[in-house]
């Protein structure tokens, strides 16, 4: 994949397409967790507010687009897993906690 010339340009381009992988695995991973659509998960997994506990939300897609684009889908998927799934699990859990207060 060739990137805009520029570092912003170039982090753009990435965080776009890590974006859209990041969507794409919250989206199936919600499915084979719960069985069914939840947009309000897939909103709290993938938002800036939630992103910015790994850094600054363009960084983190722009990350996994890097990934993507060097390793593929699987492995984009792989750094998902281990890098923003647990902490989205640890974050829905201390959610589940506070609402049964």
């Amino acid at each position: 994949m060739t990137l805009p010339e520029g570092p912003v340009e170039s982090l753009r381009a990435e965080a776009w397409l890590g974006d859209a992988v990041l969507e794409l695995y919250v989206r199936e991973w919600i499915i084979r967790h719960k069985g069914q659509i939840d947009a309000d998960m897939k909103t709290r997994f993938t938002c800036n507010q939630f992103l910015n506990n790994l850094g600054n939300p363009t960084r983190v897609e722009a990350q996994i687009g890097r990934i993507h684009s060097k390793q593929g889908l699987p492995a984009a998927w792989t750094w998902i897993q281990e890098n923003i799934e647990p902490l989205f699990l640890l974050q829905e859990a201390k959610k589940k906690r506070l609402n049964k207060k």
